[in-house]
């Protein structure tokens, strides 16, 4: 009986439990009651006893095998087929997914499984299986052509699944009948590329036992050297299979919303660090994933399901450059520099810190990036430089230099305070610098390309254009032919108003008074114009805010001479606003506590 080759049906309902690894006792017994019994003369634990286990235990794992091949070929593959005939899904799909599983399947239910059970039960006369080896083993190059196809499959697989709810339907039905023992699809896919691995580990374990001089060892050796060529390429596919389950379970604590699932990404390193702060002294608790072409920097999320992340920065690798930092109050600190964004980080020990710059730098490496060694620079209160050089300036984020590590403009050199002359930053370098050093702008490659607050020299080296130029071109242009975006994007106060001069009809327009500018108010047509209709300039006037019945509600009034200038606000709120700032402006008092209605640097 034990010489018969059963169905494939109870195959799938008496032994697939063995693809586990026997999960159960229950189990175990069903795989004994299919093994041929231990002869008599090999119940002592001999030699020969050790070589019938190895031949026994390929013996047992074949028949498991067999039995997820029918799983692939004959339920999940003949399931797909038969919904894509309907024109549900393209049967080229099912055809890309499953590759030669077929032709895999037939040639182990057919042949080799069956010559091995035969073997097995002549075990006594015939105690030997390199014969059967060296016959299949040149069979065994089929799998070539499954591994070679194990991206692309399983890439289809996700694909579909996503794309189309009938063929996803399908597939989960299958998964949740006892005969796929709680494991997905692509589980059980992994088996053909598990299995020639399987064949070269038990094929030397058998070896080892071989007596030299045994008739069966120049065969086993000769299907070894086979099965092991084929071995490689399945040993490369096992850990991208690996990878893509790693990359699926990050996948799914960042929330799905995050492209990484994909063969050529590979994570490379993961943990907990803490982030300082660009601007001051606080750190901050990050979780940090480091794949071959991106550094994700994550924020904690609350979650009763299993750690969760939210993706707070991207950091291409790229042009990554690794910066050891020294600093007495932080220990452990480096630098990453990538082209969108410069993080300070702050390791847990020093061995930690070094194993992330090893791991960063070797990352590089592989990128194909010129990155010779670790960059090692002190950091102090009297020895700071910006982390963009001239060559790199506007194509690199720069460090930003920490408010509390300067006390005046790195330009001008006048002192900060909180009223008068507060701390910005130019993106361009990183320096800290007073409003008048950085009022300009200019586009920076690595933020896109988009408009930016530059210091005067970043300005000049960036456009090729003096400080001086600029303000000349500006004069050029008019004072009315400034955009209203620009004004606006830094003013004290902005907004529509009703507007109506010397008794006109009233008209609604667009009011700036901007911060570098404080002094004179802008009357645009609209939020967007390019050009100003009039400006108003409010040094002298008077300021007349009682209600008048002629006027909308809300307004005031601006008086000198014989110029008289009327507007009106939507609200009570947004005339205190306006007034506030305009009682400065007209004494022609630089507008100190204005600055500070804007909340902005």
């Amino acid at each position: 009986i034990c010489c018969l080759h059963p169905s494939p049906s109870s195959l799938v309902s008496e032994e697939f439990h063995v693809i586990q690894g026997g999960k159960s006792n229950k189990t175990r017994s069903t795989v004994t009651a299919f093994s041929p019994p231990l002869p008599p003369s090999l119940q002592e634990e001999t030699n020969e006893q050790k070589l019938y286990k190895v031949a026994n235990e390929l013996l047992l794992t074949e028949r498991a095998y067999v039995t997820r091949l029918y799983l692939l070929d004959q339920v999940f593959c003949a399931k797909l087929t038969q919904e894509a005939a309907k024109g549900t899904f393209p049967v080229d799909v099912v055809k890309g997914i499953f590759c030669n599983v077929a032709c895999i399947y037939a040639f182990h239910s057919q042949f080799l499984l069956p010559d091995l059970e035969a073997r097995m039960c002549q075990w006594e006369s015939r105690p030997r299986i390199g014969d059967i080896l060296e016959q299949h083993a040149p069979f065994l190059r089929m799998y070539a052509e499954y591994v070679k196809n194990f991206d692309n499959a399983m890439d289809l697989l996700k694909q579909w699944t996503e794309r189309s709810a009938q063929f996803s339907a399908i597939i989960q039905e299958i998964q949740k009948q006892d005969i796929c023992g709680s494991l997905t699809l692509q589980h059980h896919m992994l088996e053909p590329v598990q299995r020639v691995p399987r064949y070269e580990l038990l094929l030397k374990d058998y070896l080892k036992r071989l007596p030299p001089d045994a008739p069966d060892r120049s065969q086993a050796e000769k299907s070894l050297q086979t099965i092991s060529m084929a071995a490689t390429h399945s040993n490369s596919a096992i850990r991208k299979m690996e990878n893509l389950k790693k990359l699926m379970e990050i996948y799914e604590s960042l929330g799905g919303e995050e492209d990484i699932v994909n063969a050529s990404n590979e994570l490379i390193k993961e943990g907990q660090i803490l982030k300082l702060a660009a601007r001051n002294t606080s750190a901050m608790e990050r979780y940090l994933y480091l794949f071959n072409n991106i550094l994700l920097v994550c924020v904690p999320k609350f979650s009763l399901v299993g750690q969760r992340f939210t993706v707070r920065t991207r950091v291409g690798i790229e042009g990554i450059k690794v910066v050891e930092t020294v600093n007495d109050a932080y220990p452990h600190t480096f630098q990453v520099s990538g082209k969108e964004r410069t993080l300070e980080l702050q390791a847990s020990s020093e061995q930690d810190k070094d194993d992330w710059i090893k791991v960063f730098i070797f990352t590089c490496r592989s990128h194909a990036l010129q990155v010779s060694s670790v960059e090692v620079r002190s950091l102090t209160f009297r020895n700071i430089s910006a982390s963009a050089s001239t060559e790199e300036l506007g194509r690199r984020a720069p460090r930003w230099i920490r408010d509390n590590e300067v006390t005046m403009c790195m330009k001008c050199k006048e002192p900060f305070n909180a009223l008068t002359r507060r701390r910005h930053h130019c993106r361009a370098c990183g320096y800290v610098v007073c409003w008048r050093c950085s009022d300009y702008k200019t586009t920076l490659e690595y933020d896109g390309n988009r408009m930016n607050k530059v210091c005067k020299d970043c300005f000049s080296i960036l456009t090729g254009r003096t400080a001086s130029e600029e303000r000349s071109e500006a004069k050029k242009r008019g004072i009315l032919e400034i955009e209203a975006a620009q004004f606006s994007g830094s003013s004290l106060v902005c907004g529509f108003l009703l507007y109506s001069e010397k008794a006109r009809p009233w008209q609604r327009v667009w009011c700036v008074i901007p911060e570098k500018e404080a002094v004179v108010l802008y009357v645009y047509g609209a939020p967007q114009d390019v050009k100003a209709q009039s400006t108003i300039p409010l040094l002298g006037y008077s300021v007349d805010d009682a209600p008048r019945a002629m006027d909308p509600p809300c307004s005031f009034r601006l008086c000198q001479s014989k110029s008289l200038h009327s507007f009106a606000c939507e609200s009570e709120e947004q005339k205190r606003r306006w007034l506030q700032v305009i009682r400065v402006a007209v004494t022609g008092d630089v507008p100190e506590e204005h600055q500070l209605l804007t909340g902005r640097k």
